[in-house]
């Protein structure tokens, strides 16, 4: 609620009337009732707004200049503030439609207790003019796999087009990401992030320049189609030849901020240190077994790097050890991170830059978030 508040009055400097703000707060978060923030008004009254009159409210000035931050620190789980960005609400999601270095350069310290997600590796790819080839169907350096079975495969991008100022360009954005990242998580935070092997060395190498620490690999098993071709041009001439093994396996890299103090300490304090065990008698693993995406869940959500709930509900609700806190995924895509982790009930913040995918995402979320539980985990 205190978000919403804060994006109606950050969109009338002169303040509102408080029916106003209701339903402004309501269009963006659903029922609230009035008195709810009728006393969230009043008792943030001069901190964070002016009356100028009986029932009408705005933004003191020093709000209006920061964005309408709220300034404060969250080790208790409560979300940064996210005005000034286009945001949807969905139970404990919230997506954003902003360019995630803008967004994290706004955002709280010690506000953020986990992070997983699956970056635009290459950047190539998701370039608008690359993107406008995707969804014309013309693939540029998006692989367009051929039909196998009658089943047409999503494309796939071109790792190893990359150029050596491609791959230069790939190392100083994740320096710059990692750089404003690492303020906003909280002590014994978790990031855990999508690679692949050609390139994981390079998240993985700014990641560790941060300060992050490393704590090794997830391994989601599953058979993609990459790798595995004949030399291009002499498939004939050389039929027994793989380029590149085929691959079999997705690394998913895992760093840590360091502790305040032992394990016990940061996790009193900060909720985070550790893995969600699946079980008591089982401990958290990094070996995941997971199938391609199914059809269904791409039918919601069309996106071409669309990962199954299956194996996103398992991460997800492993990297809050305690099961308290906030998850954010910065690339976040159609939203499949944050209804995964909307299914297990944790909050979750997801950032995304192209307005069709944020589209796409604020109506897959609720959808598969209660995609059948036993069908993801197929």
């Amino acid at each position: 609620m205190r978000d919403a508040v804060l994006m109606v009055l950050q969109a009338h400097p002169s303040g509102a009337p408080v029916g106003e703000i209701v339903a402004g707060v309501r269009d963006r978060i659903g029922e609230v009732s009035e008195s709810s923030i009728r006393s969230y008004l009043r008792l943030n009254t001069p901190r964070l707004f002016v009356r100028p009159r009986r029932g009408h409210y705005r933004l003191s000035e020093g709000r209006l200049s920061d964005g309408g931050q709220d300034g404060e620190s969250t080790p208790d789980g409560g979300a940064p503030a996210m005005c000034r960005f286009r945001t949807r609400v969905f139970g404990h999601a919230t997506v954003v439609h902003a360019d995630c270095m803008e967004w994290l350069r706004q955002q709280e310290r010690n506000s953020i207790h986990a992070v997983v997600t699956d970056p635009p590796y290459g950047l190539v790819e998701y370039s608008s003019r690359e993107q406008e080839k995707l969804r014309n169907g013309k693939g540029g350096v998006w692989r367009q796999p051929p039909s196998f079975d009658g089943a047409r495969r999503s494309p796939l991008p071109r790792f190893t087009v990359l150029s050596p100022a491609d791959v230069r360009d790939l190392g100083e954005f994740f320096s710059r990401w990692a750089r404003l990242l690492a303020p906003v998580l909280v002590p014994g935070a978790n990031v855990v992030v999508a690679a692949n092997p050609l390139l994981s060395h390079i998240v993985a190498g700014a990641l560790a320049e941060v300060g992050l620490e490393r704590r090794g690999e997830i391994v989601r098993l599953v058979m993609t189609m990459r790798g595995g071709d004949r030399p291009k041009g002499a498939h004939d001439e050389f039929p027994d030849v793989s380029v590149m093994p085929r691959s079999m396996w997705e690394p998913w890299l895992v760093f840590r901020k360091p502790l305040e103090g032992r394990v016990q300490d940061n996790l009193r304090r900060w909720r985070t240190g550790g893995f969600r065990r699946p079980s008591p008698e089982r401990p958290f693993g990094d070996v995941i077994r997971s199938s391609p995406t199914r059809k269904e869940e791409r039918s919601l959500a069309p996106h071409p790097s669309l990962k199954p709930q299956g194996f996103l509900r398992q991460l997800v609700r492993g990297v809050l050890p305690l099961g308290e806190g906030v998850v954010l995924d910065p690339f976040c895509g159609a939203g499949s991170t944050l209804a995964a982790a909307e299914a297990v009930g944790y909050k979750c913040i997801g950032i995304e830059s192209d307005p069709e995918y944020f589209s796409m995402a604020s109506h897959a979320i609720p959808r598969l978030a209660v995609y059948r539980r036993e069908q993801a985990e197929l």
